[in-house]
């Protein structure tokens, strides 16, 4: 939620207590509770890509890393 409406959103990174602006979109899925089709999404920086990235990797969650500027979400939303 912007509390003030002149400062411009900026996406920021997903990892725990980080602030640092977004440049990846880390899309994923637990099979478990989404349908195939369906994409969650994470944020990163560029320090906590890799690490976002392992720990759904090693689940078996991760589908795709985009950069954020290029990520269209399939959704729609």
């Amino acid at each position: 939620m912007n509390l003030f409406a002149d400062e411009p959103t900026t996406p920021i990174c997903s990892a725990k207590g980080c602030r640092d602006a977004a440049v990846w979109v880390l899309a994923w899925n637990n099979p478990k509770l989404h349908a195939p089709e369906r994409r969650k999404t994470w944020l990163a920086c560029e320090e906590h890509r890799e690490h976002l990235s392992q720990f759904l990797g090693v689940r078996g969650f991760l589908k795709d890393v985009v950069r954020f500027d290029e990520w269209q979400d399939p959704e729609g939303a």
